[in-house]
């Protein structure tokens, strides 16, 4: 499949038998402490009504790594694959996920799967927005589907932890991108990790600015080419994207593929990791 599928393509094959659709919204409410959020899951929204034969996938609670006391990092082979192969996924589906966000969760878990060997699957340009923008339908039914053998084939190069992280800041050839919003970047507002602003010497592309604010649409690639080319991640030998958890920077490492770059690496505990461990460099500003 093409990476990234429209509205018009998704009404026209919701019957295709091989065909499976997911939504994967996440919610990050404020929480008490300052700075802090809490995560909610989408299921409930889903339930009141989704896409017609949509399924829900749960990043939090089937998705991450439950022995993790990190949010949304990667799951062990094993749990992803049965949580997939639950959900319907497997050899010969073709899958579509969507999110209410602003398609960050949905290519999040588009990159897992791409991370596990699965390259069957696209993001729906707009999710939800979008298709109710446009009056389509929407169904409660159940959204369930056949078991399916998810087969697991892990691509590590897909994955960057912190020494990964460290070595490419030591390299001229490397871009590390940072997909938070530009307050976050600089350390002046927004979600504060352990310690606010960024890893030293990163750029940044936020992922809310790679769609259209009213659609969620993804803005025209000419205009998305000219973004990550004003901070070199076009042109680099090695790219890693990173954020707070790994899922914003899920959004850009997507919109790098459709630029032409599959080999951009997300660093998945990101500033989750990085933020908490004095030893590792963060500057502000």
């Amino acid at each position: 499949m093409q990476p990234l599928v429209e509205t018009d393509w998704l009404a026209a094959h919701l019957a295709d038998p091989d065909l499976r659709v997911l939504e994967c919204t996440v919610y990050l409410q404020p929480a008490d402490v300052p700075g802090g959020y809490r995560v909610e899951s989408g299921r409930a929204k889903w339930a009141e009504g989704h896409i017609p034969g949509a399924g829900f996938v749960d990043l939090q609670d089937e998705l991450s790594d439950r022995a993790s006391s990190l949010r949304f990092t990667m799951p062990p082979a094993e749990q992803f694959t049965e949580a997939m192969s639950r959900a319907g996924v497997g050899d010969g589906v073709r899958v579509v996920l969507y999110d209410r966000a602003v398609n960050m969760w949905a290519a999040r878990v588009w990159w897992m799967l791409r991370a596990f060997g699965f390259d069957d699957a696209a993001v729906l340009d707009g999710g939800y927005r979008k298709w109710t923008r446009e009056g389509r339908a929407l169904s409660t039914d159940a959204g369930t589907a056949p078991p399916r053998a998810f087969t697991a084939r892990p691509r590590p190069a897909l994955i960057a932890d912190k020494s990964g992280v460290l070595a490419a800041l030591d390299d001229r050839r490397a871009c590390v991108l940072n997909a938070l919003t530009g307050e976050q970047h600089r350390g002046t507002a927004g979600v504060a990790y352990s310690r606010p602003g960024r890893i030293a010497g990163s750029a940044n592309v936020p992922a809310r600015e790679l769609v259209d604010p009213e659609t969620h649409a993804y803005l025209p690639l000419p205009i998305l080419r000219e973004k990550f080319a004003a901070s070199g991640a076009l042109d680099a030998g090695r790219v890693i994207a990173y954020c707070g958890a790994g899922i914003a920077a899920s959004s850009d490492a997507f919109v790098l593929t459709l630029l032409g770059r599959p080999d951009v690496a997300v660093y998945d505990a990101s500033l989750s990791e990085w933020a908490a461990d004095p030893s590792l460099p963060m500057e502000t500003g």
